[in-house]
């Protein structure tokens, strides 16, 4: 990783592989560290990609004023040379981990980064993030606009417990939750723990954690039977990963991050059951995003 190309105004899109966003954070580096070891799990190339403004990294060195732009795109290679160190003091400085330099506005332009990507790994706070906040305004605007999974990563060196949860609600969109956290399970050798959470119906209540209207012993029926039926098929695609079924009467938010507190990576779907179509993300999603102990991983429903 000696190199740090650079590929101007983030026009360059990748085919395959995990896509990285870096601003010298420490959100940023344990990102880095997540998206390498995912790589060599995966047998996937990395891109640590940090995005600058446009006007400073298009800017000549003889314009007026011109050594600004010079020292910020030093600045710019500085915080990619720090996150390759950093990877390579982990030993996860493997052949397929690249850098690259862009000029652009952060979302936007790891959004155009990510096309093409397998997934789009980002901290959950930015350099510039304000400390008092739970999630950084950049991490949840791609969580809700990327077409390829986006992962966000807390500051703190995630524990390994051996131990994938899935938020399960019978939607599209946490069938392909399901789908990717039975392959993450197979790769790591890890149990999965399909949770499927369920309430009263409250009035007034966000559409995405509105259960079914029957009695109390009805419902939990159905709510078991909606787990079982999602997870129809990927037991026999997927013999080697043991599952454990979680059906709680609790607030969705609530029974996910409980369980993210022993795990190692949370899947969910954009958007669960009866969510408005015009929203980016669900309720749901929203909370666990801000509040979750582990990695998240936000999963698009098909035709997103």
């Amino acid at each position: 990783m000696d190199h740090i190309s650079d590929f101007g105004r983030g026009d360059r899109k990748v085919s395959g592989g995990i896509v990285v966003g870096v601003d010298g954070s420490e959100a940023g580096l344990t990102a880095a560290d997540w998206a390498a070891r995912e790589g060599a799990l995966r047998d996937l190339p990395v891109r640590l990609v940090h995005v600058m403004p446009a006007w400073a990294y298009s800017m000549p060195e003889d314009a007026p004023r011109g050594e600004v732009g010079v020292y910020m795109r030093d600045c710019g290679r500085s915080v990619l040379k720090d996150a390759a160190a950093h990877l390579e003091r982990q030993g996860l400085d493997g052949p397929g981990v690249t850098t690259e330099l862009v000029g652009g506005d952060p979302r936007p332009t790891l959004l155009d980064q990510a096309e093409g990507a397998d997934v789009l790994v980002v901290g959950s706070h930015g350099a510039g993030g304000f400390g008092s906040l739970l999630l950084g305004s950049t991490a949840l605007s791609l969580a809700g606009h990327a077409a390829c999974p986006v992962v966000v990563v807390r500051e703190t060196q995630p524990r390994v417990h051996n131990e994938i949860v899935v938020g399960v609600d019978g939607s599209p969109h946490s069938l392909n939750a399901l789908r990717l956290a039975y392959e993450e399970a197979s790769i790591r050798g890890a149990r999965l723990r399909a949770v499927h959470a369920w309430t009263r119906f409250v009035a007034g209540a966000p559409p995405d954690i509105m259960p079914l209207m029957y009695t109390e012993p009805d419902a939990e029926g159905e709510e078991q039977r909606i787990l079982s039926e999602s997870r129809a098929g990927f037991a026999e695609e997927y013999p080697e990963v043991e599952l454990v079924e979680h059906v709680v009467q609790a607030h969705p938010v609530d029974a996910l991050v409980e369980a993210s507190a022993a795990a190692d990576l949370v899947i969910m779907g954009s958007r669960g059951r009866g969510g408005f179509e015009r929203m980016l993300l669900g309720s749901v999603t929203h909370g666990v995003l801000h509040h979750a102990r582990c990695p998240v991983v936000v999963v698009r429903g098909p035709g997103d």
